[in-house]
């Protein structure tokens, strides 16, 4: 498994430092208000200007007009055909769950996981706090992929499992773009996160979706819209006991949805997962494309 680790430049180290006054929270919410509006000269002024900045392919949307969505957020979080993403054959494959690029990926040494060079951060920490919660994951691997402003943004799941909980972290809402990435200490332990654990036939998954600056809104298909309300304490959710209703999904079905790009962390415990040997930082995947496989000695556990 190959790795682009590029060191942050003085460009990445200013453009970061100019985040850290920002009320991230605030401009967040005042960018949800204004990709919900149904005001159509303002939603269509808004479209207009993505799909030209970014270079958006609307070749493989339910619905390819830009400007029949009712809102800028019913476009930028579309669905897609259903033959646009086919799933590989083999049910031991573990797919990408986004659109979007490695940011990086591989093992869970001392319990630390890789951010950019001179970077990284706590297991622990990642998932809450909570020793019990990353204890499954220690010496296990991560994926962590970046979805761009022009990629799809629903979440599918890598691999079929039953949802046990759901956490969620407070937290800062700094850019995740890869140049934040390689300045900011700990990035990802530090965004307002929402944490699904799923156990699965290989053991523990966990899907986490990372917040961003102007992505103040994860929601999930299980509870719907999360954040925003922000909060300012860690809550947690489990799901199959004391009444709540069950939640198991299947390989490729949609988990959740991001308003505005961000990141996606997996996490699988030692010996569920062997990653693909050509994946590599900045590598370039559709949701359904494989980047694994179940390790020959993972049973269902």
């Amino acid at each position: 498994m190959n790795h682009k680790r590029r060191g942050a430049s003085l460009l990445d180290r200013i453009l970061a430092a100019a985040q850290y006054p920002l009320p991230h929270h605030l401009l967040s919410r005042v960018m949800f208000i204004l990709t919900r509006s149904r005001t159509r000269w303002w939603k269509n002024a808004l479209i207009h200007w993505f799909r030209g900045h970014f270079d958006v392919d609307m070749s493989q949307a339910v619905e390819p007009d830009p400007l029949a969505h009712a809102s800028f957020n019913e476009f930028f979080t579309r669905a897609l055909r259903t033959d646009a993403r086919p799933l590989p054959e083999s049910a031991e494959a573990v797919i990408s769950p986004v659109d979007g690029k490695i940011s990086d990926i591989g093992d869970i040494h001392e319990n630390r996981i890789f951010q950019a060079k001179g970077h990284d951060f706590s297991l622990a920490t990642l998932l809450g706090g909570d020793g019990t919660r990353s204890r499954v994951f220690e010496n296990g691997c991560f994926a962590t992929l970046y979805l761009s402003p022009r990629d799809y943004h629903r979440i599918h799941m890598p691999f079929g499992g039953q949802l046990r909980e759901s956490i969620y972290v407070p937290g800062r809402l700094f850019s995740v773009a890869p140049c934040t990435v390689r300045s900011v200490p700990e990035l990802f332990a530090r965004n307002e996160r929402l944490i699904a654990l799923f156990d699965t036939e290989v053991g523990p998954m966990a899907v986490i979706l990372v917040g961003a600056l102007f992505v103040g809104c994860i929601e999930t298909v299980w509870d719907g819209v999360v954040t925003p309300p922000h909060g300012h304490w860690v809550r947690a959710k489990r799901y199959g006991i004391s009444g709540t209703e069950a939640v198991t999904l299947q390989r490729g079905d949609e988990l959740g949805r991001f308003n505005m790009g961000s990141t996606v962390i997996l996490l699988f415990g030692p010996d569920a997962v062997n990653w693909e040997d050509n994946l590599e930082a900045e590598l370039a995947l559709n949701m359904g494309q494989p980047i694994g496989q179940r390790h020959m000695t993972a049973q269902s556990r």
